[in-house]
């Protein structure tokens, strides 16, 4: 009997359903070259839930997403819901995924394939070959630290965040990137403002503490997080791992999508513990957003999305052998020439598609 597996979708809002579509004919493609079977099932999350049902992710849905084995989850969010309360916004979906399920760890892998070289805004000397991950804290930090909220004073608003992270919430984080390092080069660049924040400060120590005690096989440096972005322009392969807090993490992981030519190619997965060497369950999606400007027009990249897919298979469903090959068929169909408008071609959304299928058909051909 073949393995199965139960794949909450949840597409989004803007172009996210039109790169959902791609990543599932993939995901399809993927079903029938390995023999295993993929129990889809799908939800609203984000304005579309909110339109829906008033919320942006039903208790339901979490529900689901807690019995399956990952989330295939699309951009969210959009101008049209600007306007509702902070509690209302379409991300609340994202982010109760990631507090529910007690995922912390965002992976964000920044690799240039050889193809796109001439598409990065950087000179190809600088950029050729990179390939560095991105491991941001994404369950602590700014973004969920208390006291937060906005108050009325005497000569106006103010609004406040706290900035708070623990030496448990650390060396969890921490334990993910030098095990990430040890499957790679070997090093790990600590980002944070050590030299004017109290957290920053204990950020580095845990590290420098966890380091000593459990990885002294990794290379091991600190960083503070504007040399780092400046950095990542100025020689970005020096880098192998950055870890790095919530907002930070949010900031450079962003600036290092850019270097590969467009925001469109940039996968992630947002993960937990593991489970028998799988984390499950987790949530994977491209890290572009919404772009409900050119929703509907095929002009989405939806490489961002295929390639979360080809995360989902090598992290949630132990298919290091079928993710090598959904990121292979990406490459060739970029060398092929199938590129949207972001990358400077003129295919569509659905013809990339069907380019990165047909050289996955080609490449699991059994020979005759």
């Amino acid at each position: 009997m073949s393995e199965s597996f139960r794949i909450l979708v949840l597409p989004g809002d803007g172009i996210g359903p039109e790169v959902m579509e791609q990543a599932v004919r993939v995901l399809k493609q993927i079903e029938t070259y390995a023999g295993v079977k993929f129990e889809l099932e799908y939800a609203l999350a984000g304005g579309c839930a909110i339109d829906a049902h008033g919320t942006p992710l039903l208790d339901e849905t979490m529900e689901r997403a807690r019995a399956s084995h990952a989330v295939l989850f699309g951009s969210v969010g959009g101008p049209k819901w600007e306007g509702l309360g902070f509690d209302l916004r379409p991300e609340i979906a994202i982010l109760r995924l990631r507090k529910e399920l007690n995922l912390f760890a965002n992976l964000r892998p920044a690799t240039l394939f050889d193809p796109l070289i001439e598409a990065s805004t950087l000179k190809p000397e600088v950029i050729g070959g990179l390939d560095l991950m991105i491991v941001r804290e994404c369950a602590g930090g700014l973004y969920f630290g208390e006291p937060r909220g906005i108050e009325t004073t005497a000569s106006g608003k103010r609004g406040y965040n706290t900035e708070t992270y623990s030496t448990e919430e650390i060396e969890r984080v921490g334990r993910v990137a030098f095990t990430l390092a040890r499957g790679r080069r070997n090093e790990v660049c600590s980002v944070e403002k050590a030299n004017v924040t109290e957290s920053g400060l204990v950020w580095r120590e845990v590290m420098t503490a966890l380091h000593a005690r459990e990885f002294a096989d990794v290379k091991l440096r600190h960083m503070y997080a504007d040399n780092c972005a400046m950095q990542l322009v100025r020689a970005p392969k020096q880098f192998d791992v950055i870890v790095t807090g919530n907002m930070f993490g949010d900031i450079l992981s962003d600036l290092a999508s850019m270097l590969t030519g467009s925001l469109g190619m940039l996968p992630s997965a947002t993960i937990g513990a593991t489970q028998a060497e799988r984390f499950n369950p987790a949530v994977y999606e491209p890290i572009h957003g919404s772009a409900p400007d050119i929703a509907g027009k095929g002009l989405a990249n939806p490489m961002a999305q295929i390639l979360s897919l080809g995360m989902m298979l090598r992290l949630s469903l132990g298919m290091p052998k079928e993710a090598a090959l959904v990121e292979q068929a990406c490459i060739d169909a970029l060398a092929a020439g199938a590129r949207t408008p972001d990358l400077g071609g003129t295919l569509n959304t659905t013809q990339v598609g069907d380019a990165v299928i047909a050289h996955l058909e080609r490449i699991t051909a059994v020979p005759a």
